[in-house]
């Protein structure tokens, strides 16, 4: 019983918390704000406010589909404040693409009702451990992008997200592991991953969005290795709503400030 009110305390009016980490393009002449990743956080003042705990808790139950759901609802609604020239990406399990056989048309109903065009959205598809039906996987990433949504792969490099993964699902954008960029000037070894990801993106007419970017030096390191896509604390945390504005308003700040 504990465990029922659990899932309905999360699924409830506001269980759901949206937030929204920028990701900047770094060009050689030009520094942008490029678009956001669509974060969720549970309900407030409980342990699931904690996204691992939220997500860990809602794989435990096999739950995911109707909480992705919730999350989609809280995430797109709340980026309808967002310029619309900026990228969308929301995370979805691969469980869900493959069981949720009513997600896609969900997504476009839902991106309709926040006023979102459909082409500013990647579903970054997380947690991709099997079991899954690899047909009805694969017939949902066709119907996405036969709607003009682009397909993300998170986690790349760690877990389920491995080059047979890649090859599955042919994204439109590589999430670098903040595993792999963090402590990536000092390490050689770091620096050959993202140098080989970066290069493999390119062969599949992909671009790598490297996470956990905190300073200039990782910046310039990974410009080096033709990465532009970047998200981290060097740019900014997390955003609530009610952070989007003031933080828009001083992008300009905040891109002098990656650029050098």
């Amino acid at each position: 019983m504990r465990e029922h009110r659990a899932l309905e305390q999360i699924l409830a009016p506001g269980g759901i918390t949206p937030v929204y980490q920028p990701i900047y393009e770094l060009r050689e002449r030009e520094t942008k704000l490029w678009g956001f990743e669509c974060l969720s956080r549970g309900p407030a003042r409980t342990n699931f406010e904690a996204a691992p705990v939220l997500f860990d808790y809602v794989r435990l139950k096999r739950e995911e589909a109707v909480v992705d759901r919730a999350c989609v609802v809280a995430a797109l609604l709340g980026a309808s404040s967002i310029p619309s020239n900026s990228h969308l990406g929301v995370n979805v399990h691969a469980s869900t693409l493959a069981r949720d056989r009513g997600f896609v048309e969900f997504l476009l109903a839902t991106a309709e009702r926040a006023g979102i065009d459909r082409q500013r959205i990647a579903v970054e598809i997380v947690e991709h451990a099997p079991p899954w039906d690899d047909t009805a996987f694969a017939a949902v990433l066709s119907q996405l992008r036969s709607e003009g949504i682009r397909i993300a792969l998170d986690d790349v490099g760690l877990g389920q997200s491995n080059f047979k993964m890649i090859l599955d699902v042919c994204p439109d954008y590589l999430k670098l592991d903040r595993y792999f960029v963090e402590g990536c000037t000092e390490d050689m070894n770091r620096q050959a991953m993202i140098e080989m990801l970066a290069q493999l993106a390119s062969r599949f007419g992909a671009r790598v969005i490297a996470e956990g970017v905190q300073n200039i030096a990782i910046v310039d390191m990974l410009r080096s290795f033709g990465v532009e896509l970047m998200q981290g604390f060097l740019f900014s945390r997390p955003l609530a709503l009610d952070e989007l504005s003031t933080f828009l308003t001083n992008d300009r700040d905040v891109r002098d400030d990656a650029a050098g």
